[in-house]
């Protein structure tokens, strides 16, 4: 648990989510950690090559962290690496910018999101063992949107009836997921066995698979409205090469 004191923040567990280079020696650093939610701050002098943090400040890798200040931008009092966690590379790398871009978009500075933080620990821990299923994407996107509050309960109906495995369900905006078997074909409707497994995290099925990719980009792209992700257009751009 970290310790607060006058401004001052030390030992708290985060993340890097993005460097972006600042005056000519120093980064300003968009962090997200366990107790304090996402951080902006910079890192003084960090490109510079004797400094300490330009090794430490990593992406992807879990960190403790020390940082103090008032102001919206704080500045990185020291990173040490926490190790125990290989590098990403290849596809979990691209995976690793794309659930870190989500998290840019979706949680406000200094608001704390405990379970989410811990479902991201989870993720680039598979993605740093190879696992590259998309389980890992789905099961993160959907901790992601439930705590931002934009997702439906999977296991329940628009009324507050459970989800039967044998109907039809169409996820409706402001309404979320309503019965609609035997109205006939609806344009976002999915079988009620594979809302339950969503509802599980359980993307065992290819069904549920398929399903689960499109139910989540939906849900995504309707909180994101006309802003792109950099990260999904560099994979579908990769996939084309």
């Amino acid at each position: 648990m970290s310790r607060a004191r006058a401004g001052v923040i030390d030992g708290e567990r985060g993340f890097v989510l993005h460097l972006t280079p600042f005056r000519e020696t120093s980064l300003i650093a968009e962090l997200f950690t366990r107790e304090h939610g996402r951080v902006s701050a910079v890192a003084r002098g960090a490109r510079r090559p004797q400094s300490k943090l330009r090794g430490a400040l990593m992406e992807f890798q879990p960190l403790e962290l020390a940082w103090f200040g008032q102001g919206e931008v704080k500045t990185v009092a020291r990173a040490e690496w926490l190790g125990g966690q290989a590098l990403l590379s290849g596809r979990a790398l691209l995976y690793g910018y794309y659930l870190s871009e989500l998290l840019l978009n979706f949680v406000a500075r200094e608001d704390a999101h405990p379970l989410l933080f811990d479902a991201y620990e989870r993720t680039m821990a598979r993605l740093a063992a190879g696992d590259l299923s998309p389980a890992v994407l789905r099961i993160f996107e959907h901790a992601l949107l439930r705590e931002a509050g934009h997702a439906p309960a999977f296991d329940r109906a628009s009324g507050g009836g459970s989800i039967r495995p044998d109907r039809q369900y169409a996820l409706l905006p402001e309404q979320g997921l309503v019965d609609v078997s035997g109205v006939g074909a609806h344009e976002d409707c999915y079988p009620g066995s594979v809302l339950l497994a969503i509802a599980a995290d359980d993307y065992r099925a290819a069904d549920t698979r398929r399903h689960g990719m499109r139910i989540m980009r939906n849900l995504i792209d309707r909180q994101l409205g006309d802003k792109a992700l950099h990260s999904r257009r560099l994979f579908q751009e990769l996939l084309q090469a």
